[in-house]
Parts: structure tokens; C-alpha cells; sequence
């Protein structure tokens, strides 16, 4: 009996230790420090680090944040179910320093090149673009076609970017070459330079060109380097590679649905039939022009909850503000109010600029109103502009064609394929409201958008222009760089 009583007491104390070897396991498992991409999940925050200008991340009028880095890192953030947190940084060499030391954020998006310099401070995802590098010069001041011609011109370029690796090469090989790094211009206050005659040379992206082109449309191609620069997230080496990897899937999947090219075709692929005269006028009557009516555009927009550069731009493409502006159709006024819609707004006097402006941000806000509530976004907005150009109803049949064509009504992008066939008899034959110039409203939102970049990019500027008076800008010139980079030819 006792021999029995001491085993039972030995195998209890086998599983009273076993029990405890447990415990301490399950203990160790709990307090396993998390990967990074756990962290991020755990904390709900995704931190960002980017640096504010037209290829990354801006305030638009309504104070958001936009731009193509930022909806791309939205969209990772959204893939890892957290929220986005922009941390500004003031230059590349500190974004760089910043997402190196892993502290204070995830990852760094920024419309980085990868160069052999910049791989040996962060680790890189997998590229989701490929970029040119442009030397840009101003129209009117003779196209160079050798680098000697450079020489004893200023070239301009942002702080330790891509484009300052590069012409660092360069200048190695050729001393009589002059450039200026700055750390306080972004890419598209350099193109506004060369449009402006601040300075002879700059060398930007093509991303950032291609965005300006209307804005600054004196700053032309001199020059395309002809290898392609890919771009990607940056991520700090001195962590694990689980938030890294996770954002190489995120990138592949949305890669291949589409949805990156399309992103990069609404930032970078500006449709519009605004030719470089035409932007030209447009600066010069925003200078001219618009101060004017500034007040009254507010005021409007303020009302009827509208965005004022939108309500400005849209009452550009109507009368280019001028508020005695007739068609042959007979609308008039400062919107180019119909005589009907005037009457039914109530306008006593569509020449009355108040009055038109009024009645105008009205008669848009009762479209906005009637765009079915599955349109949703910018695209709202679009189709809004298309009605108050060609009429609701002709809207309607663009939109039901779109349908039978076996696209989106609810897309504008599919329903601006759409509008130009009601001007085919074999379409609008079978629609409600019959013919209609559909190639019109495509143009003239395409018009309304361009007008409208223009305006918020001239206000970014000029806020630019203001808080540098107080900052005076620092630059270095002639800055050595630590890279590899292809100095391609002398003869440009």
C-alpha cells in the first residue's frame, strides 16, 4: 500500500513539472517580441515616411492629402487593415536616415530610384514603376543637342535625389559643368524655374514632368536619359522583412488587377486638349484675371459646399471669366447659363457676375444631386461636369451605351468611351434623347481638370514663394555623390 502511495506521488509530481515546463513555454511564446509586420497590425497604424510634393503626397483645397505615392500607400495600409500615418520628411537625405534607423517609421514612399548609394542605406521592395530621368530647358532659348553647351549654365536639382546622383557622374567626368543641389525646391518648383527664366537647366523625373507640362508649359524636353530608373518603397535594414514582404505581394496582386495602372495613368496621363497656348493664356489670366472674381468664386463655393478653384475652373472653360461672354446658342454670362436655366434658378441677369456664379454653383449642385448614388468618388463629379455641358438626359444615354458595350456606367473613364458614340446614328438611334456632339463633354471635363491643376499647383507656389521669404532656400553647388550612374553620352 505504501509502495503504491509514493509511485502515485512520483507521478504526480511528473505531471506538476511538466505542467509548470508548460506554463513557462506558453509564458515564452506570449512574450515573443512581434515581427514588424505584426507591430504594424497590432499598433493600426502604418507611419509613412514621404516628402510633400506633386509625385508623392499634397494638401488639395479641401486640406486632404492626395497625390500617387499617397493612394498607393493608402492602399497597402487598407491591405494591412490600418490606417495610413504620413511622416513628413524635408529631403531625401533625411527620408533616407529616417526609414534607415526603423524608429519612428514603417517605410518610407517617396518616388524613389534605387541606386547602388541609396541599397546600402535601406532595403528596397519590389519596383511598381519605371521612370525617365529628363533634362529640361526653357522654350525660346535653343534646344541643346551637346553637352558642351551646358557647360558654364546652371543645371538644377533636388538634394541627394536620383537626378543629383546622376549629373554628379557627370560633372566628374566634365568639371566645366555647373549644377546646384537644393534641399528646399521640389521637383516642380525646379520646372517652374526653368519656365520662368530663373535658371538655364533643370533635371527632374519624367513623373513630375509629365504633370507640369500644362502648368509650366515654357519648361521643354531637352534631353531623355535612355535607361529607365525603377521606383520602390524603401524599408529600414536593421528590422525583419515581414512588413517588407507583405508589401511585395500587396504590389504584385495590385499590379496585376490593374489597379496600379490605373493609378499611375490618373496622376501621371493628364488627358486633355488644352494646348500649350492655351495654358499659357490661362497662367497669365489666373495672374490677371481671376483676383477679381476670386471673392465671388468663394463665396459660391462656400454656399453650395463646392470646391472654389473647381467652381473657378469650370467658369474658365465656360467664358474665361469674362462675364459678358455670348455664345451662338445664346448662353451668356460668367457660367454661360441656357436662358430656361437661368429662368428656373431664378437669375434675373445672367451678365451680372454674382448672379451667374451663383446660379451656376447651384445648377451644378441640383446634377450632383441627381448622379445616381452609385457613382461614387471623382467620377461623380466628372459626370456631373458632362451633364451640365451636354444635358442630363444625353448623360443617361452614355451611360445606358456603356452598359451594352459591356463597361462600367458607374466608371467615367467607360462612359467617356461612350458620350463620342451618341454622334453615330447606329447608337443614337436606339437612345432616348437621341444625338448629341458626345466628344464635347469629354473634352470640356478634360478641359475643367487640366484648368483645375493648373490653379491648385500656381496656389501651391505661390504659398511656396511666401513661406521662402521667411526661410530663404540653402543649396549647395557642384555636390559630390557616392553612385554608380550611366553618364550615357556627350552628345545629347
Amino acid at each position: 500500500m505504501a509502495s503504491a502511495v509514493r509511485a502515485f506521488i512520483r507521478h504526480l509530481s511528473k505531471v506538476t513539472a511538466l505542467a509548470v515546463i508548460l506554463l513557462a513555454s506558453a509564458h515564452l511564446v506570449e512574450s515573443r517580441v512581434p515581427n514588424s509586420l505584426e507591430s504594424v497590425q497590432a499598433s493600426g497604424v502604418l507611419r509613412v515616411a514621404s516628402i510633400n510634393g506633386p509625385e508623392t503626397y499634397y494638401e488639395d483645397t479641401d486640406g486632404k492629402f492626395d497625390g500617387f505615392e499617397f493612394e498607393l500607400a493608402r492602399a497597402f495600409a487598407k491591405y494591412l487593415g490600418v490606417q495610413l500615418e504620413i511622416v513628413p520628411a524635408s529631403n531625401f537625405g533625411e527620408l533616407l536616415e529616417l526609414t534607415r534607423s526603423g524608429k519612428t517609421v514603417d517605410m518610407a514612399a517617396a518616388g524613389l530610384i534605387i541606386t547602388e548609394g541609396r541599397k546600402a542605406l535601406v532595403d528596397f521592395s519590389t519596383p511598381y514603376l519605371d521612370i525617365s530621368q529628363l533634362l529640361i530647358y526653357r522654350n525660346g532659348t535653343g534646344k541643346p543637342t551637346e553637352l558642351e553647351e551646358l557647360f558654364g549654365k546652371k543645371i538644377m536639382v533636388m538634394a541627394d535625389s536620383g537626378e543629383a546622383d546622376r549629373v554628379a557622374v557627370i560633372a566628374a567626368q566634365y568639371p566645366e559643368l555647373v549644377w546646384v543641389a537644393s534641399s528646399d525646391y521640389n521637383s516642380m518648383d525646379l520646372i517652374e524655374q526653368v519656365h520662368s527664366g530663373e535658371t538655364d537647366f533643370a533635371m527632374v523625373k519624367s513623373t513630375a514632368f509629365s504633370i507640369s507640362q500644362s502648368v509650366y508649359p515654357r519648361a521643354r524636353i531637352a534631353y531623355t536619359f535612355p535607361d529607365k530608373q525603377p521606383m520602390a518603397w524603401a524599408f529600414s535594414p536593421q528590422v525583419d522583412q515581414s512588413l517588407k514582404k507583405a508589401a511585395n505581394r500587396f504590389l504584385e496582386e495590385y499590379l496585376s488587377s490593374g489597379k496600379l495602372a490605373s493609378l499611375e495613368k490618373s496622376h501621371f496621363e493628364i488627358a486633355s486638349k488644352v494646348d500649350t497656348g492655351g495654358a499659357l493664356t490661362f497662367s497669365n489670366r489666373v495672374k490677371n484675371r481671376l483676383p477679381k472674381w476670386e471673392n465671388l468664386l468663394k463665396e459660391a463655393a462656400n454656399t453650395y459646399q463646392i470646391d472654389w478653384m473647381m467652381l473657378a475652373a469650370i467658369s474658365y472653360q465656360e467664358s474665361h471669366w469674362n462675364p459678358k461672354a455670348r455664345s451662338h446658342t445664346g448662353v451668356r454670362g460668367m457660367m454661360m447659363l441656357t436662358l430656361n436655366t437661368a429662368r428656373e434658378l431664378g437669375i434675373e441677369n445672367r451678365l451680372d457676375p454674382a448672379q451667374s456664379i451663383d446660379g451656376g454653383a447651384r445648377y451644378i449642385t441640383h446634377l450632383l444631386e441627381r448622379i445616381p448614388e452609385s457613382v461614387q468618388g471623382p467620377d461623380r463629379l466628372w459626370m456631373t461636369l458632362a451633364a451640365y455641358n451636354v444635358g442630363f438626359g444625353h448623360l443617361s444615354d452614355a451611360r445606358q451605351l456603356t452598359v451594352e458595350q459591356g463597361g462600367n456606367p458607374d466608371a467615367w473613364d467607360d462612359v467617356a468611351e461612350a458620350l463620342p458614340l451618341l454622334a453615330q446614328r447606329k447608337y443614337y438611334k436606339t437612345t432616348r434623347h437621341g444625338y448629341a456632339r458626345g466628344w464635347e463633354p469629354v473634352n470640356y471635363v478634360n478641359n475643367i481638370r487640366q484648368y483645375y491643376t493648373i490653379l491648385a499647383w500656381h496656389k501651391q507656389v505661390e504659398q511656396r514663394r511666401i513661406a521662402m521669404l521667411d526661410n530663404p532656400p540653402m543649396m549647395s553647388v557642384n555636390e559630390a555623390a557616392p553612385i554608380n550612374a550611366n553618364p550615357s553620352t556627350s552628345s545629347l
